[in-house]
C-alpha cells in the first residue's frame, strides 16, 4: 500500500518569467441554518528569481479562483530584495504574528537549507545559499509572511553607505 505524503502541497508555474508557487490551499466551513457552506482559501508566493518577490492570498467559492485571486495580490506585493550574489548581505530574523523566521547567508554551494515554504519563498525570489530555522508558529501564512519581512529588512553595504552619506569602504572598515 502506498504511504500518504502529508507534505504541504506546492505547485510551481511560469507566466510572464515569473515563477509562482502555490503553498497552501485551506478549505473553510461556514455553517449556515441550510448547512455547510465550503469555501477555499489560497496562498501564492510569486518571484522573479532575480531579487524579487511578494505573497499573497485569496478566497473563493472554488479552488482555481482563490489561487487567481491570490496571484493578482501576490503581484501587487511584490518586493524588491537586497542580495549579495546568490545570498543575502546579513543574518535578519523575520517576525510575524507569533511566527519568525532566522535567515543567515552561506558560502556558494551551500544550497537552501530551509523547510516548508520558508524553501518556496527563496526559490522564488532567487537565493540559493541560504541557511534559515523557523521558530514560533509553523502556521504557513505565518511563515511566509515572516520570511517577507526579513527579506524586506535587508541592505547591502553600499545602500547603508548612500543613506548615510558615505562610501561603502569607510562603512566596511
Amino acid at each position: 500500500m502506498a504511504k500518504e505524503n502529508n507534505r504541504p502541497q506546492r505547485k510551481q508555474d511560469r507566466d510572464d518569467g515569473l515563477c509562482k508557487k502555490l503553498i497552501a490551499v485551506n478549505r473553510i466551513t461556514k455553517v449556515v441554518k441550510g448547512g455547510r457552506k465550503m469555501r477555499f482559501a489560497a496562498l501564492v508566493v510569486i518571484g522573479d528569481e532575480n531579487g524579487k518577490v511578494g505573497c499573497g492570498s485569496g478566497k473563493a467559492n472554488e479552488v482555481p479562483e482563490a489561487i487567481e485571486k491570490a496571484t493578482a495580490q501576490a503581484k501587487k506585493a511584490m518586493r524588491k530584495v537586497s542580495l549579495v550574489g546568490s545570498t543575502i548581505p546579513h543574518t535578519v530574523i523575520g517576525k510575524f504574528g507569533r511566527g519568525s523566521v532566522l535567515m543567515m547567508p552561506a558560502e556558494e554551494g551551500t544550497g537552501v537549507i530551509a523547510g516548508g515554504p520558508v524553501r518556496a519563498v527563496m526559490e522564488a525570489a532567487g537565493i540559493k545559499n541560504i541557511r534559515t530555522k523557523s521558530h514560533g508558529s509553523n502556521n504557513p501564512i505565518n511563515m511566509v509572511k515572516a520570511v517577507i519581512e526579513g527579506l524586506n529588512e535587508l541592505k547591502t553595504a553600499e545602500e547603508v553607505a548612500a543613506l548615510r552619506g558615505k562610501t561603502a569602504e569607510e562603512i566596511m572598515a
